[in-house]
């Protein structure tokens, strides 16, 4: 059996990318409600928010610490697998990541030490300053990362010689067609996704009576959080897909699962996309509706994917449900932000248990409706990887042989399987150890780390108080 380079490290990138990306998205909107969090304890000196603060500190500590680990073998990728790729485009994304990491990298890494380990160390006012600049530092991040990725979609202020790309127009590259649809909409995600985990975990503790006050608080500041912006992410939704339908007209029909072009086009709510025969086996759509929402008329034209040629085909079927995951996702999160409103009448919302187990539920919604939407993105491309300009097949590495691949794509599984496995299980601890307060504390200091991702206060943390305490009362 003859392995295929290509397909492995496309296949290796993308196990990578999608597993790295959820934390990202979380970090960005959590940092955000950390520091809101922080602004109203500084306001209000009410400690339900102080509790509120540490406790979504401990858990951005363990997820960013998971999306460090998992973020760093990507750059080595671009050098192992996709070494012309990186020649030709070198240029513009080096400079870009290494913009990202001076301007943002830097400044969280500094910030989350005060935040992390600042607290009654450094004024109070200074402590807000930080959780600040932490969120700041974070959408920073992923400006240049979406610059960088939206410039590989929407190419512009550049000219290629001898096959590598030349900046003309840094401010063209940078801010690109595609850029800040794609920034708004993933910064959208971002705050949706802290939301509805902010929200589930708070209903996790009201079902069991915990904490009630501050969950309470938690509860009824994403509730309003979610009422606003998951409408307002479907409208964003809709201008982006307009900007991809001038510049990636073949995506969108990929996602519409049309083939032919023409008016009038139907609003495919179902059907089985068969790409070999360039038709739909079966459909089950909503007449002339995918030309009302892409043209805002009836008689507005939609491309075909049979425009290009196969080669130049994404894979339809994948990007087509991977869509309407997205979406469907997308307008179940509106149902229950909706819900959440007419729930509020009387409290039913703190203590309806059906609700707050949907709730609950609802946490692995957003994580799933970014994979789905990043898929639909990256193979909507294929085989691109400059759109138009540059392949798949010829930004890969010339030497690279199907074994070398496989065997990189297995030992990213494995060690990425234990790195989720661990950060799981820390992430458990802290939620199952709830909202610490300052009681805990050893000769009037308040307890410190006393090792890596000690925040999720294990049995060993239990030991060393027991060891520290027997120490002082002899």
């Amino acid at each position: 059996m003859e392995l295929d380079p290509l397909f492995l490290s496309r296949l290796q990138f993308a196990f990578v990318v999608s597993f790295h990306a959820i934390f990202p998205v979380f970090t960005i909107g959590l940092a955000s409600y950390i520091a809101v969090l922080h602004g109203l304890f500084y306001k209000t000196a009410n400690q339900a928010w102080d509790r509120l603060a540490q406790f979504w500190t401990r858990v951005f500590a363990v997820v960013f610490g998971m999306g460090v680990v998992s973020g760093i073998v990507m750059s080595f990728q671009f050098g192992t697998n996709w070494s012309n790729f990186s020649y030709a485009t070198s240029n513009f994304l080096g400079p870009v990541l290494s913009y990202e990491v001076v301007t943002a990298f830097f400044l969280e890494a500094a910030f989350l030490g005060v935040l992390l380990f600042g607290r009654h160390k450094v004024p109070q006012g200074v402590h807000l300053f930080a959780a600040i600049m932490v969120a700041i530092g974070t959408f920073i991040s992923s400006f240049w990362i979406l610059s960088a990725n939206s410039w590989m979609q929407t190419p512009a202020g550049y000219e290629l010689i001898d096959r590598r790309f030349h900046i003309t127009s840094w401010l063209e590259a940078i801010f690109n067609p595609s850029f800040w649809y794609r920034f708004a909409h993933m910064g959208m995600a971002s705050f949706l996704t802290g939301g509805f985990v902010v929200a589930g975990v708070s209903a996790w503790y009201l079902l069991r009576n915990r904490d009630v006050e501050a969950n309470k608080k938690a509860l009824s500041m994403c509730l309003w959080l979610l009422l606003f912006l998951t409408p307002a992410q479907a409208v964003i939704g809709d201008f982006h897909g307009l900007n991809t339908l001038e510049h990636q007209p073949t995506k969108v029909a990929a996602m519409e699962g049309n083939w032919e072009t023409g008016s009038n086009v139907p609003l495919l709510l179902f059907a089985l996309p068969d790409q070999e025969n360039q038709t739909n086996r079966f459909e089950i759509g909503i007449p002339s509706m995918a030309s009302i929402i892409l043209t805002h008329s009836a008689e507005g034209v939609i491309p075909g994917i049979s425009e290009v040629a196969p080669d130049e085909q994404p894979p339809v079927a994948l990007v087509f449900w991977s869509f309407r995951v997205m979406v469907g996702i997308g307008f179940l999160m509106i149902g229950v932000a909706v819900a959440g409103l007419l729930m509020r009448r009387k409290g039913h919302a703190f203590k309806n248990p059906l609700f707050l187990k949907t709730l609950v539920v609802m946490i692995v919604t957003p994580f799933l409706a970014v994979l789905s939407g990043w898929i639909v993105t990256e193979a909507g491309r294929a085989p691109w990887l400059v759109y138009g300009v540059m392949t798949h097949a010829q930004g890969l590495t010339p030497s690279l042989t199907g074994g070398m691949a496989l065997f990189t794509l297995i030992g990213y599984i494995a060690v990425y399987s234990v790195v989720f496995v661990v950060g799981v299980y820390y992430l458990t601890r802290v939620v199952r150890n709830g909202m610490l307060d300052d009681s805990n504390e050893i000769d009037g200091e308040v307890e410190r780390p006393k090792r890596p991702l000690s925040a999720a206060h294990t049995p060993i943390d239990d030991d060393l108080v027991e060891n520290a305490t027997g120490a002082n009362a002899s």
